[in-house]
């Protein structure tokens, strides 16, 4: 812990370093559990250590109206699967629990889930899969109460409706394709507890990296089932029972993220002019993630343009460049596609794509034109999506202070055309928008989107100090950033902990050597 009073530069510095040295003592990636995810552990594997642990923190997250996660749609997900999964131990009479305060909890979740409207859901990953699914599978429990030890709890006229809009005659289709042992397409392996039984021993899947399923808890133990707790050697099983430590019971919905991390720090703390010692392992794996048709956030995640292009620019900025040609792959003549056959669009994902031509280009004189050619439809492409009020959203986060600082940075550095307009645009969109605090934030303030928001101000000519000046204090009080609501996009939201370190340690640094000079003790 680094002494209370003013940061230096030096302070700063060693955090940056102390960070890049975690990340590559601990590859797998630090990220926040997940209710949905726990959910799905508490049901496909009560064999699994921990497991009272996991329902004790489900009661104890557990909102005031009876929800379970974010804001509005951001809770349906998450919601159902506590739901369901306190309903399904109840059923099994699981011992050493305290049945009243579960019950009491299924009765406000069921509650909440009958009462709120889901008309604002959000472009979550498989949420189309996910909600039939576990409506489907509360819809049973809520069949078998009679006969059973629930029988008089009052829920046999609970009867749960799909969102409008949202019809579940999917899965059917998916469940059929997984137990026929058919090729499933790599991105829904991630989501592999959706197919149920079908998921059990799946002929089609393959374990991969440290014993993972899709870099998913719940997918690893709806393939493994009843395996699991019959051999404790299996690699799948290692893996679930390291996952389990590292939070005491609840699991995150992503792990190992190892490049999608690596990638993003090492960025933002180059765009921060933090000079760290980047560990060679991180390079190599960097590195070596790099093949035909793109990178994978982490093992059992399909390839996608994102975590190339930022791994790409990454290695740029630590002065190895590879030619980007992996990235032709996901172009669709207009824009570039997260994964080919991308339903829906990602306006950070092209911004990302701008940077990783961008900065191969800058590195290597007679690089070939049609990286040029890209880059200015990139740059048109993304200034005829930005919004009326000057930011950009995407689908990746749930925050437009993320989508524009990635939009601004990338237009800032190698856009062409209105880049230059859009970017002032932003700019005086965050200043508009800036809390009385000095903070920024969607919901309320976070230090993850004040940083953000600092990174688009001080790439104006015409700095707004008073702005920064006051971002900074915030950034500056005795918090730490796990005190922010979880804001990127999974199957339930999730916040990626060292990378929003690296985010808040950049924006930190910019501000001090541009405005403050010195700056005050936070836990960043």
């Amino acid at each position: 812990m680094i002494r209370e009073g003013v940061v230096t530069a030096h302070d700063l510095l060693a955090r940056a370093q102390e960070l890049i040295d975690g990340i590559a003592a601990e590859p797998w990636g630090q990220v926040s559990p997940s209710v949905y995810e726990t959910g799905r552990m508490i049901t496909l594997a009560p064999w699994l250590g921990a497991h009272h642990e996991r329902i004790l923190y489900l009661l104890a997250n557990q909102r005031p109206d009876g929800g379970w996660g974010g804001p509005g749609g951001y809770a349906l997900a998450p919601t159902l699967s506590a739901t369901e999964a306190l309903l399904g131990s109840l059923l099994r009479e699981d011992h050493g629990l305290d049945r009243a305060r579960m019950m009491a909890a299924v009765d406000r979740g069921l509650e909440w889930l009958v009462r709120s409207r889901h008309d604002d859901l959000p472009d979550m990953p498989a949420l189309e899969l996910i909600v039939p699914a576990l409506t489907e599978s509360i819809t049973r429990h809520l069949d078998g109460l009679p006969g059973s030890a629930l029988e008089g709890a009052g829920w046999g006229e609970v009867r749960l409706e799909l969102p409008s809009g949202m019809r579940g005659d999917a899965l059917p289709v998916i469940r059929s394709r997984v137990a026929s042992g058919g090729r499933i397409p790599e991105k829904l392996l991630h989501a592999l507890e959706v197919a149920e039984e079908a998921a059990y021993a799946a002929p089609g899947v393959d374990v991969k990296g440290p014993g993972t399923i899709g870099a998913s808890p719940a997918a690893t133990a709806a393939w493994l089932g009843e395996r699991g707790r019959l051999n404790p050697l299996s690699p799948a099983r290692r893996h679930l029972e390291e996952v389990v430590r590292r939070h005491a019971g609840p699991v995150p919905c992503g792990i190992p993220i190892t490049v999608f991390e690596q990638a993003w720090v090492v960025s933002w703390l180059a765009r921060g002019d933090l000079p760290v010692s980047v560990p060679p392992a991180i390079v190599a794996s960097l590195e070596l993630s790099l093949a035909p048709g793109g990178v994978a956030a982490g093992p059992g995640l399909p390839k996608d343009a994102d975590t190339t292009s930022v791994a790409l620019y990454a290695l740029s900025l630590l002065g190895r460049p590879h030619e980007p040609k992996s990235l032709w792959e996901y172009d669709t003549g207009s824009h570039f596609s997260t994964w080919p056959g991308e339903e829906g669009v990602s306006l950070t994902v092209n911004a990302h794509v701008l940077d990783a031509f961008g900065s191969y280009r800058r590195s290597v004189e007679d690089a070939d034109p049609r990286y040029g050619q890209a880059m200015d439809r990139l740059s048109r492409w993304l200034c005829e999506r930005q919004r009326l009020d000057g930011s950009w959203f995407d689908r990746w986060h749930a925050s437009p202070y993320y989508a524009t600082t990635c939009c601004c940075l990338a237009l800032h550095e190698f856009g062409s055309g209105p880049a230059a307009a859009a970017v002032a645009r932003a700019s005086r969109w965050v200043r508009r928008t800036q809390r009385a605090d000095g903070s920024w934030g969607l919901w309320t303030g976070t230090m993850e989107e004040t940083a953000y928001a600092m990174h688009i101000l001080l790439l104006m000519d015409d700095v707004d100090e008073e702005a920064l000046t006051r971002g900074h204090a915030y950034l500056s009080r005795e918090v730490d950033i796990v005190d922010d609501p979880p804001m990127w996009h999974d199957k339930d939201l999730y916040l990626p902990e060292a990378i929003v370190r690296g985010v808040v340690l950049s924006a930190t640094r910019l501000v001090e050597r541009t405005v403050v000079g010195t700056v005050r003790h936070s836990k960043i």
